[in-house]
């Protein structure tokens, strides 16, 4: 079976279930929409992205949040945390259904080094979301900075 890559672009321009043909399957090509995701701040397009069973699993929070729900709302509150000009990906490793993405960005005079650990199922929807943080100063803030983010979401 042949499998066509399903981008944000094809979202973007309405066709929200492509048309599949027997014996073709679509499937999103995860990374590259993560990256436009992120770089226009598109909130609205997690949820074509992540499955209903996503996890997501915070540096500060000792439980996995599981649930499409619940991952969107945390990634939705990183993008803004994250999401100034500083922000940027140094290195990435990527296989057939998982990558690891290292970030490094500047908060309030703090260099954050991180890593996005990212895991796919057959239809590039994400399944399981980790990210790594260090130093322990960048974990105390992006603590703070998270929790004021989603504290007026509750």
């Amino acid at each position: 079976m042949t499998c066509r890559l399903w981008s944000l672009q094809d979202f973007a321009q309405g066709v929200h279930s492509p048309p599949i043909k027997r014996g073709e399957c679509m499937a999103i090509d995860t990374i590259a929409t993560w990256h436009k995701l992120l770089a226009t701040k598109d909130v609205g397009g997690l949820d074509a992205l992540l499955a209903d069973n996503a996890v997501f699993h915070s540096p500060v929070v000792h439980a996995p949040q599981v649930g499409k729900a619940l991952t969107q709302r945390y990634l939705a509150a990183a993008f803004g945390v994250f999401g100034n000009a500083s922000f940027r990906y140094v290195r990435e490793v990527v296989g057939k259904s998982d990558a690891m993405l290292e970030f490094q960005v500047e908060i309030d005079a703090i260099t954050v080094n991180g890593v996005d650990m990212i895991k796919w199922d057959g239809d590039g929807k994400i399944t399981d979301f980790k990210v790594m943080i260090r130093p322990l100063k960048a974990i105390n803030l992006i603590h703070q900075k998270m929790a004021a983010t989603l504290q007026p979401m509750h």
